[in-house]
């Protein structure tokens, strides 16, 4: 996820989500994600402090300052790049069950926040102003363990 000034998601020519400050999230969904991951993920991410509190310090979420999410499923980020030069999708979720889990992570995300999405499976062409830059990846704990499910 990026901390973003404003963001958009053009799809042929046509703007089809489009936010102002908040949090630019790219979500790939890997084979044995679960709906608890994804509760787990929308609380994590609303709740992950990347905006500045009164001190200037990273002290305050996408909630505590009224910002917005734009939701960008990128099936690559599932991808197996440890061999070779050609990246192994295998290890991506099949369309359909991704585009219900990141259907189930926006609407998870609308209870608190305001949700933007691109078009799941459609060339996208991401626009965005970072703002820091600042970029953190979330995943899922090593070792497997499923997170308990908080939302």
């Amino acid at each position: 996820m990026q901390r973003v000034a404003e963001a958009r998601v053009v799809v042929e020519g046509e703007v089809v989500g489009a936010i102002g400050a908040g949090l630019l999230v790219y979500l790939g969904c890997a084979r044995g994600d679960t709906e608890a991951h994804a509760r787990a993920l929308a609380d994590r991410v609303l709740g992950y402090r990347v905006f500045a509190d009164e001190t200037g310090r990273m002290g305050r979420s996408v909630v505590d300052v009224g910002g917005e999410l734009l939701v960008v499923s990128q099936f690559t980020l599932a991808a197996n790049v440890e061999k070779g030069r050609r990246p192994d999708f295998g290890p991506a979720m099949a369309p359909d069950e991704a585009r219900t889990l990141v259907d189930r992570f926006c609407a998870l995300c609308t209870v608190r926040a305001r949700v933007a999405t691109g078009r799941f499976g459609a060339d996208m062409q991401v626009h965005s102003i970072n703002d820091g830059p600042v970029t953190f990846l979330l995943e899922e704990p090593k070792g497997g363990r499923a997170p308990s499910p908080s939302m």
